[in-house]
């Protein structure tokens, strides 16, 4: 790696045989990525570098590479490192957070590493905010992951091979519903919560796919992972099928009971996922939220943001900050006048909670100042999320009264990124004085 290049990735392979083609697809796709030989100096790496995943080789690996995850998690403590095996999955509690059977293709992998960094600083936001609350005299609903089998929707034609795949699954313990058709399958969807899908590709890919995308265009979708079971003769190429949402892909050329265990690995991933997120959901529900938009209140986002700056120290993360400032403008002015721009903020603050990520905290600062904590985020993707909550929510018409036009609301936005010589306070003035001045 060249000079200032920052590593992402941390591979950990005693040959190039799986790891050399992933480093290079990875390195092409924006996630740059350095390899060691072995654990001591790929725990030399952690200490270096601001490594965000590591992905442990286990057949070149040999016997240690089993226990290496509770190693690398420990060097990175109390930064939380998510470990992905390549390897075949199996019942054994090896502590990585996901195993997948290699080949693993470097989108696949990025589609995996991405949900799995995400989890991990999701997980680091629900440890502070249970100190924030704990200070307030709240507490938060615990993390607990679901104990109840796994629920898996197959969608496709009753093929032979798709119904063997399908058996396997309900032999290891998961409860397995079928879906013929496309708009069954939705209506399950919407009706139900899964863990993973299963598309039978069949002789008719495309529509499978179609499913796939549709999946990642619906927001209470966009994280159920699918896996894309599909003939081995089939002219669709893996890199198609990753980018258009498909989480893994499979063909009856493997075993059943091998294909059903990445769909498990990929359910327990999901419902780990969906615990962490309910979790951090619930703090809405606590009573310390701003009542009229459910947005943290300025206090407690102070509170708050002190700890997530030590904390971005510690773990050697970014952290920005953002202010979105409502826009003075003629028909703005109007409504405010009114009473119509006062109708209209509750909804705008709802709609900035739903529209941020789950780890990232969004706060009312006053009347029609709102602000974002966004961990592990620098400030161009700081700007860039404050930017896409600002078109959409200026795509909404809101009521102006009778016989008036409807108003739309537009932002000012100031984003900082906080320094450990800056300090959280300054950062977020920093990034009010920005908005203040557009």
């Amino acid at each position: 790696m060249s000079a200032g290049v920052q590593a992402r990735v941390l591979i950990i392979a005693r040959d190039d045989g799986l790891a050399g083609p992933l480093a290079e697809g990875l390195d092409r796709l924006g996630w740059r990525t350095i390899t060691a030989r072995g654990p001591y100096a790929g725990i030399a790496a952690l200490a270096d570098l601001q490594i965000e995943a590591a992905i442990v080789d286990l057949h070149s690996g040999g016997p240690e590479a089993r226990t290496l995850a509770r190693r690398l998690k420990a060097a990175c403590a109390p930064r939380r490192l998510p470990v992905v095996a390549i390897g075949a999955p199996d019942d054994e509690d090896l502590d990585f957070d996901l195993i997948l059977a290699p080949p693993l293709h470097p989108a696949q992998a990025v589609l995996r590493l991405e949900n799995l960094v995400r989890m991990a600083v999701a997980e680091e936001e629900y440890e502070l905010r249970q100190e924030t609350f704990a200070a307030k005299n709240r507490a938060l609903e615990p993390a607990d992951i679901d104990p109840a089998p796994f629920r898996v929707l197959a969608i496709g034609e009753p093929a032979p091979q798709f119904l063997a795949l399908s058996n396997a699954l309900t032999r290891s313990g998961a409860e397995v519903v079928g879906a013929f058709t496309a708009y069954t399958a939705f209506d399950y969807l919407h009706e139900r919560p899964f863990d993973t899908v299963v598309l039978w590709a069949g002789d008719n890919p495309n529509e499978a796919l179609s499913i796939a995308a549709g999946m990642r265009r619906n927001t209470r979708l966009y994280h159920v992972p699918a896996l894309l079971y599909m003939r081995e003769e089939s002219y669709l190429t893996m890199s198609e099928a990753f980018h258009r949402g498909v989480s893994d892909v499979a063909s009856p050329g493997t075993a059943e009971s091998e294909t059903a265990g990445r769909v498990m690995e990929l359910a327990r991933s999901y419902r780990r996922q969906t615990a962490t997120r309910k979790a951090l959901e619930h703090a809405r529900s606590s009573g310390l939220m701003d009542p009229a938009t459910g947005l943290f209140t300025r206090d407690l986002f102070a509170a708050h943001l002190g700890r997530l700056a030590q904390a971005s120290r510690i773990r050697n993360r970014p952290l920005s900050v953002c202010v979105l400032k409502v826009s003075e403008r003629a028909e703005v002015a109007e409504a405010r006048a009114q009473g119509w721009l006062d109708r209209a903020v509750p909804q705008i603050g709802a709609m900035i909670g739903r529209l941020v990520r789950v780890e990232d905290t969004a706060a009312r600062l006053s009347h029609e100042v709102f602000a974002l904590a966004l961990p592990a985020t620098p400030a161009a993707a700081a700007r860039a999320a404050g930017e896409r909550i600002a078109a959409v929510i200026g795509c909404t018409a809101f009521e102006a009264g009778d016989g008036k036009p409807p108003f739309v609301v537009e932002f000012d936005i100031g984003v900082a990124e906080v320094s450990p010589t800056q300090g959280a306070g300054r950062a977020l003035e920093e990034a009010a004085r920005k908005a203040m001045a557009t």
